[in-house]
């Protein structure tokens, strides 16, 4: 059963009872009239073969608040874009699918880069930006919601969830981010188990109280990727295109609004999804790629927010990382136990080692180069120095065939 305890400056909101689904969904299109609704799903065209991507559109055919899909869609060539066309066609809200690979839409990324400078590479980041580009520049939407196409169990109810706290005109959030447990015949989250929460007990230590330590401590699941926002906030907010995003966001999204404003909600009983390798070996790929992309944002977000780390900080920071992250393992291995789950020992202890050499690693980088790859910039800023790039994109999609018109109605 879950509990109502409040902890940190924001407000968490979980799940208590039971509710109607059907019923919840009628009322959220009835908030969706004055806050429309698109939902972005950064998709790589490789997607279209896997499953969880069927059955995530299977159920999103009977969401009535959905105005309308977003697909960003990666490293697809022209017979690809065809083939996501065809895969989308039949869905019952408006669709748009959004090729980023296509030359119309590359040459606007260019101007982009020549008018203001170099981009992040090419990756979710860049993916989740270009959505909103698109959703800002058509004025169509006021909320969006982002989540992955690759959740294995997949139900509407994770969406409903999510959305609720922005649409529903009576709360006061314009951010909400989700949490939930990760665990299938065993515990899953290991970036968040064993490299976030030990680190953020180490800065902890290392800096004492700060109200940004505090509140990236007060979310219960920091690195999920489903989330929802207003589009007033998204115009604003600056885009990591790295395995940052979510710090990085999370810190955007404080620099914008109060935590009074901000909220995360229990949106699954339990939540799966593509599971990435080790890498043990390898800092340039896997988690531990993504783990040191983590500790350069949070170094710089930490940074950012005033906090001053000199030589002797990230020695302490170390050791106290060590000690913590041993624990997260014995606490994993007692949650595990508890439940009946099961618990490898020897993987876990690997992913602390090689956690503890990200750490190492992103320190090194980020004493080198503080500020590190730029995020992305804000749209309020391109569409000032581009006034007519926006509408320019929204024209190459429709001339691309990018805008799918619902096919029947199958939602109820």
């Amino acid at each position: 059963m879950s509990d109502f305890h409040q902890r940190g400056p924001i407000t968490t909101l979980p799940r208590l009872v039971s509710r109607d689904l059907a019923a919840r969904e009628q009322e959220l299109a009835v908030f969706a009239q004055t806050t429309p609704l698109v939902l972005v799903i950064p998709c790589l065209i490789s997607e279209l073969e896997q499953p969880a991507l069927a059955g995530i559109l299977a159920e999103l055919n009977h969401a009535p608040y959905v105005d309308t899909l977003l697909i960003s869609l990666d490293r697809a060539d022209a017979e690809g874009f065809a083939r996501a066309l065809d895969y989308f066609g039949h869905l019952t809200c408006r669709t748009v699918v959004l090729w980023n690979d296509a030359e119309e839409i590359q040459e606007l990324v260019g101007e982009i880069e020549a008018g203001i400078g170099r981009l992040a590479p090419r990756g979710k980041g860049r993916a989740v930006w270009m959505a909103l580009g698109y959703l800002i520049a058509e004025g169509r939407a006021r909320a969006v919601a982002f989540h992955d196409a690759d959740v294995l169990d997949y139900s509407r109810s994770l969406l409903a969830n999510l959305v609720t706290p922005v649409l529903h005109p009576l709360l006061p959030f314009d951010f909400a981010k989700a949490y939930y447990a990760r665990f299938s015949n065993q515990l899953h989250g290991r970036v968040t188990r064993l490299l976030v929460r030990p680190l953020l007990q180490a800065l902890g230590d290392v800096v004492g109280r700060h109200p940004y330590l505090s509140y990236l401590a007060a979310f219960r699941y920091p690195l999920s990727g489903e989330l929802c926002f207003t589009t007033d906030l998204a115009r604003g907010v600056r885009i990591p295109g790295d395995w940052g995003l979510e710090i990085g966001l999370l810190f955007e999204i404080l620099r914008h609004r109060s935590p009074r404003r901000i909220c995360q909600v229990d949106v699954a009983d339990r939540f799966d999804h593509k599971h990435q390798e080790l890498s043990p070996n390898d800092a340039s790929a896997g988690l531990h790629r993504m783990a040191v992309d983590i500790v350069k944002h949070l170094l710089r977000t930490f940074s950012a927010a005033g906090v001053v780390l000199n030589e002797g900080a990230f020695k302490s920071m170390r050791v106290a990382y060590q000690r913590y992250a041993e624990d997260a393992v014995a606490d994993s291995f007692a949650v595990a136990t508890f439940n009946g789950l099961a618990f490898d020992r020897h993987a876990e202890e690997e992913a602390v080692e090689t956690f503890s050499r990200a750490l190492a690693e992103g320190c090194e980088q980020f004493v080198a180069d503080p500020l590190g790859t730029p995020p992305l910039p804000n749209w309020e800023r391109v569409l000032s120095a581009l006034p007519n790039l926006g509408s320019r994109l929204v024209q190459s999609v429709q001339k691309l065939g990018g805008i799918l018109e619902p096919k029947g109605s199958s939602r109820a």
